[in-house]
């Protein structure tokens, strides 16, 4: 990311609004506005002087109108924001259309106009409930429709009596009195509107207030010059009603908006408030509560039927049932014994736990959700391209058919004059709406990955969510994908002397500095049979492949056959002796000492029930299943028969995966990939859309696009409903967007009246744009009660 040197905005190089060169760095910029200023006067920027993005605007307050003196800031400034929303309090802001304007203060984006919203990313960013763009907007828009109601009254009245109030008043003190009631209509509360249609000029970013502020300003600048001219014909009940109806649509759109960020804000109240540590000093135990931020890596918690649990640890005494839904979208509470990991936030339903706190803070599992989920949601989806390409053009498109409905309804309409040409020319600006073509990715993306983590479906960005719903190929690794990645040690054989116990012992001495579900199941043999375990020094590793190191004077290799037979060891003996191991689905893993084969180690990791029924709904929906595994071609056929998996590549090391990943790519093939080790991040980042089970390590949960929190392919069903749920919701907020733009401005320009006698006043076009944002809206939320 880079700052604009003019007004500070973080600025996302890729989609810089402009750039500009300057002793040879290239510095980018939020508008054409701010290059164009860098552009004069680079020196006075590259100083450290900064320019408001936008100026402050106008405040209602009980002693009337208020404005914030004038401050040189880094973001949009909105004086009614309280003292918890100021730059201090670390909250930052951005606006849904458009990810990449970041502002430390509420305020009105510089592109599209839009407000900006608040990026809830830790607890602390719920204390920002109160929206001072939604309290201004509902001020204005009651004060709006006070001042407004008497004119529109006024307009109706003389309609409904056929012209006998202004005939008994006189049409010029009715027009007086219209002038006198909607000046504060439309420059006191219509403020913003004007406001943010001028920065639309200043930034060169036309947007939906462009043509809002046009066609109110037209109406109210044609009928208050009419007035002062004798003119009888004005459009004042026009202009007050456009305000109204503009400032109404904001208020309900943002109360719209605001539902899209539940799901964070449900995630974040999760946590509890209180931890309660257990004190032991000199053989005494003692118990207090204490608040969650004073809790440490190391403390004793106690955690009691119907608590939460605090923080993630370690249950070093007692058991308990733990209901972990909230992060697995799993309700079948999982029983958690001494040794077993816990998460924070999840609940205990039954039994009693002491746990030792391990991540506290931002390091939870919960805090990682919560950032996934926030930051995925500022992502752009490569279907936005579409509706970015059509909003770079609608609004100058939109003018010019204003002016030119205004030149055909003045030349040669049914009554030409510049009265309904004006008409038409207002209903063609107000009627036309790019938020609804800007809303309608990002709404469906907000609501959808909020949806996807109450289900344990982690999604790091907008574009793996839609790509999930077109792979038509999936691989899958074995261990800890299909299998439960948590092996155990079946048999042990000994040869050329050595005894089962030597061999044990000197297998787990170099396998302790591995983190392969392997490694654990030797070290755990080991420890179970009493086994003391050497140190192991010169340890190396060989992702996906083996281990070496020197343990008590003896050069150690442990690994697959493949793995010694490269470093010139004889294993021919191995492979018969370890056959029916292998035929059992057993993985084999070959020990060498001083450079001659020593046995092997056979280790036995159950299939999952959750895989088969997975296997079973993906292959259904048409999904071609790979398995790619290091292990042993028989052991890894054993295990795709067990699982109906009829594709099956064996004995790969990591690069080999990535490899295949590819060749399966040049074929057409559009391919996800599911692993949770180091050796499956390559593979992971080669795919179209790579799926980390969140059992797995952290390098493998960095490569990849979806994270499956419960760790079995069920999860990747869900995930896949989800994308395919969450892509027909675009599509269908484009389809929305694009058909009402596509009937509402040929309609309102009168395109259609020589036909069909249609015509529509600016009143309805304002209230029909106000629809079209909110139907989008309403159709994204959706979302949030979707089945998976």
């Amino acid at each position: 990311m880079a700052t604009d040197p003019v007004c500070g905005m973080i600025v996302d190089p890729a989609r810089a609004a402009g750039r500009v060169e300057h002793d040879g760095t290239v510095y980018f910029f939020c508008s054409p506005g701010c290059a164009s200023k860098f552009s004069a006067n680079p020196e006075k920027y590259l100083a450290g002087a900064r320019e408001a993005m936008t100026p402050a605007p106008a405040v209602i307050g009980i002693g009337g109108l208020k404005r914030r003196p004038t401050t040189t800031t880094s973001a949009p400034t909105t004086p009614s924001a309280p003292a918890a929303q100021t730059p201090a309090s670390g909250v930052r802001y951005t606006c849904p259309m458009d990810p990449d304007v970041v502002s430390d203060r509420p305020g009105a984006c510089p592109k599209c106009g839009m407000a900006l919203e608040p990026m809830i990313r830790s607890a602390a960013d719920l204390a920002v409930e109160t929206n001072p763009e939604l309290d201004g907007m509902t001020r204005r828009f009651w004060l709006a429709v006070a001042f407004g109601a008497p004119v529109f009254a006024v307009t109706m009245g003389d309609m409904v009596t056929g012209g006998a109030l202004v005939h008994r008043l006189g049409m010029t003190p009715v027009n007086w009195i219209a002038l006198v009631l909607s000046t504060p209509v439309v420059w006191w509360c219509g403020w913003p509107l004007f406001e943010r249609m001028w920065q639309s000029f200043v930034n060169r970013s036309p947007n939906m207030f462009t043509l809002i502020g046009l066609g109110v300003g037209a109406s109210y600048g044609y009928s208050a010059a009419a007035t002062v001219a004798g003119r009888m014909d004005t459009y004042f009940d026009t202009a007050v009603v456009i305000v109204a109806l503009v400032l109404l649509g904001q208020v309900l759109e943002l109360r719209a908006r605001h539902q899209t960020g539940d799901a964070i804000r449900q995630l974040l109240r999760l946590a509890p408030k209180t931890a309660r540590r257990v004190n032991r000093i000199h053989g005494h135990e003692t118990e207090t509560d204490v608040p969650l931020d004073a809790v440490i890596p190391g403390d004793l918690l106690r955690v009691r039927p119907g608590e939460k649990v605090p923080v993630d640890g370690v249950v070093v005494e007692g058991s308990a049932a733990i209901d972990e839904s909230m992060i697995t979208g799993e309700s079948i509470p999982v029983a958690k014994a001494p040794g077993a990991s816990v998460v924070g936030s999840t609940m205990a339903v039954d039994g009693t736990m002491v746990m030792r706190a391990e991540r506290v803070g931002e390091d939870t599992v919960l805090a990682r959700i919560v950032r996934m989920v926030s930051d995925a949601q500022r992502t752009r989806a490569p279907i936005q391209r579409l509706a970015d390409r059509v909003a770079a053009v609608f609004v100058p498109a939109v003018v010019l058919v204003a002016i030119a409905s205004f030149v055909g309804w003045m030349v040669w309409g049914p009554e030409p004059g510049p009265g309904p040409a004006l008409v038409r020319a207002v209903s063609v600006l107000i009627i036309a709406c790019p938020c609804a073509l800007g809303l309608a990715t990002p709404m469906a993306i907000m609501v959808g990955t909020g949806r996807g983590a109450r289900a344990g479906v982690l999604i790091r960005d907008a574009e793996s969510l839609e790509r999930l719903a077109r792979i038509d190929t999936l691989v899958v690794d074995k261990t800890g994908t299909l299998t439960e990645g948590r092996p155990r040690v079946a048999s042990v054989e000994a040869a050329g002397g050595w005894t089962e116990a030597d061999l044990l012992r000197l297998a787990a001495a170099v396998e302790r500095g591995s983190a392969h579900p392997l490694a654990a199941a030797i070290v755990e043999a080991a420890t179970s049979r009493g086994l003391s375990i050497p140190p192991a020094a010169g340890f190396q590793s060989m992702v996906g492949q083996g281990v070496s190191g020197r343990v008590e004077k003896h050069d150690v290799v442990l690994g697959s056959p493949t793995f010694l037979a490269a470093r010139g060891i004889d294993v021919s003996s191995l492979l018969e002796r370890g056959d029916d191991s292998r035929k059992a689905g057993q993985t084999v893993l070959a020990i060498a000492v001083d450079g001659r084969l020593a046995g092997f180690v056979a280790a036995a990791d159950s299939v999952r029930d959750s895989a088969r029924d997975a296997v079973t709904s993906l292959t259904g929906a048409g999904v071609h299943l790979v398995m790619m595994t290091g292990d042993n071609a028989t052991t890894a056929a054993a295990v795709a028969r067990q699982l109906g998996v009829n594709d099956v590549r064996a004995e790969l090391k990591p690069e080999d995966k990535r490899a295949a990943i590819r060749d399966l790519q040049s074929q057409g093939r559009r391919v996800a990939m599911a692993g949770d080790g180091i050796n499956d991040a390559p593979a992971l980042a080669q795919s179209d859309v790579g799926v980390a089970m969140g059992t797995g390590t952290d390098v493998a949960m960095e490569n990849a696009g979806i994270t499956l929190m419960k760790g079995d392919l069920r999860g990747l069903v869900r995930a896949r409903r989800l994308s395919s749920a969450t892509l027909t919701n675009i599509k269908q907020n484009l389809f929305l967007a694009f058909v009402y733009n596509a009937i509402g401005v040929p309609v309102a320009a009168g395109l259609l009246y020589p036909l069909t006698g249609w015509l529509i006043s600016p009143i309805w076009a304002s209230a029909a744009m106000t629809f079209s944002s909110l139907s989008v809206i309403a159709n994204a939320l959706r979302l949030r009660s979707l089945r998976l």
